[in-house]
Formats: C-alpha cells, structure tokens, sequence
C-alpha cells in the first residue's frame, strides 16, 4: 500500500514540476520587430519621455509608474542613473525584453525616468 500511495505522490509532484515550468521562454523569444510593426509609426515625438512611456511601457509598469504587474518605477531615479535606466529600457532585465524603445526613444524615457526620485 505504501509504495503505491509513494508511486502516486511522485507522479503527482512530477506532472505539478512540468506544469509549472521552471524554463525561461520568453528569454529565448525573439523580440526585433517583424517588418509590419517596424513600419508603424509612433504618435508620440521622440523627445517627449512621458508619452512614449504611455504608449510603450504602461501597460506593464503602469499609467502612475506604480500600479502595473512589473516593478514600480515612481522612485527610479534614486536607484539608477539616467545611464542605467537606458541600458535597462534598450537590452532587457529580468522579466523585461529588450528592444522595446532603442535609440531617442530610449534615452527620453531614460532622462524622464531619471527624474522620478
């Protein structure tokens, strides 16, 4: 009876361990943009780091910097220089893919993030 009750837990914690995962696929999940999204054009000019934040980073981070599913930002400027955010925003940290915002766009949400302290 006991090595058909411990057949059965294992059986149960290995499907439990594949379901959940464990495997980093986005990771692994090309973000360069395919020629469709890449030929679409933002409303939002290149200087202006508030509204390039809206369009491409509140939906994670949220609209206030703080009420979204990803790490607050409202105080990111006493964590990191404007550098650091840049270098954050262009290649990815953590959870967050790389790519999203590049060049002018990045470095205004850099600079606008900068000053949240």
């Amino acid at each position: 009876m006991k090595k058909l009750l411990y057949g059965i837990v294992c059986i149960a914690l290995l499907g439990f361990l594949t379901a959940c995962g464990g495997g980093d696929d986005e990771a692994d999940q090309d973000t360069t943009p395919t020629e469709e999204q890449a030929g679409d054009e933002q409303t939002a000019d290149a200087g202006d780091g508030d509204a390039l934040f809206q369009q491409n980073c509140s939906s994670c981070h949220g609209g206030d910097l703080k009420s979204g599913g990803a790490p607050d930002l409202d105080k990111i400027g006493s964590k990191y220089s404007k550098d650091e955010i840049e270098e954050i925003i262009v290649n990815g940290k953590g959870g967050m893919p790389g790519g999203i915002l590049t060049g002018e766009d990045a470095d205004a949400v850099a600079s606008w993030l900068a000053e949240k302290k």
